[in-house]
This record gives structure tokens, sequence and C-alpha cells, in this order.
């Protein structure tokens, strides 16, 4: 099994950024190319939640952790935070934006993308973690 990657950032738009290069740097050396559906699909995914970890779950001071894993047949993404009041609707309950707003389609995207997502407490606490899969199974170039 692939070894997993685990960084925390600076919970600023510079750490979201970073989160994304480091995502699709780690994929290349797990033999995911760059521009594959897989890459593309976690690419996006790993925008989007850190963007909302920086946005809607920075903590003056503290960061975000950005971890990504390959268990069998797909790659995991991983974003936590430290902010425990507020948490983003569960799978299923993602409700589209308006067509002129200007925030609100990250977790669209989100549910769109992976094959699967939740929202887990932190461990360790506080704070919480999104998770979300995409499959390699059934992608042409992974």
């Amino acid at each position: 099994m692939p070894v997993p990657l685990t960084q925390r950032l600076s919970a600023t738009p510079r750490g979201a950024r970073l989160a994304r290069h480091l995502t699709l740097t780690q994929l290349q050396a797990w033999g995911i190319p760059y521009g594959s559906g897989v890459s593309e699909a976690v690419a996006v995914i790993v925008a989007e939640l850190a963007a909302n970890a920086v946005t809607h779950g920075r903590v003056p001071g503290r960061d975000f952790e950005l971890r990504l894993s390959r268990p069998t047949g797909s790659v995991r993404i991983e974003v936590s935070d430290t902010l425990t009041e507020q948490r983003p609707p569960k799978p299923g309950d993602v409700r589209p934006a308006h067509p002129l707003d200007e925030h609100g389609r990250g977790l669209v995207l989100v549910e769109a993308l992976a094959s699967r997502w939740e929202v887990l407490d932190r461990d360790p606490a506080p704070g919480k973690t999104v998770r979300a899969e995409v499959d390699l199974r059934g992608c042409a170039n992974h």
C-alpha cells in the first residue's frame, strides 16, 4: 500500500492552494497521472475542502490538516480543522446554490465528484474532518 501523506497547512488562501499542489504531486508519485479523471476529481475535492477549512473552519492561530491515503481501490482525502461550532451539511443534504450566489458550490462539487464522503468528529479533538473517497475502478487512466 502506498505511503500516506499528512501535512498541516496554514489556514490561509495560500495554505489551501498549497494543499491542491501537494495533492497533485502525491497522486503523480502514486502513479495517478496529472490530468487523469481521478487526478482532476481529487484535486477539485481537495481545493474545495481546503477552501472551506480556511473560510469556514478557521480558528486564528490554528492550522488545518490534509491527509491523503490509498486504501484498496480508491484515493481517500481527509481535511480537518479545529472549529467545532459550524458543521457542513451531511451527504445528501447539500443544497445547490442559487445561480447568482457567489458562494455555496464547494460541497455540491464534492458530492458530485466523490464516490462517497462524510463529516466526522476530529480525532484528536477539537474540530471536524471531512473525508471523501474517489474510486479508482472504472476510471480510465486512473
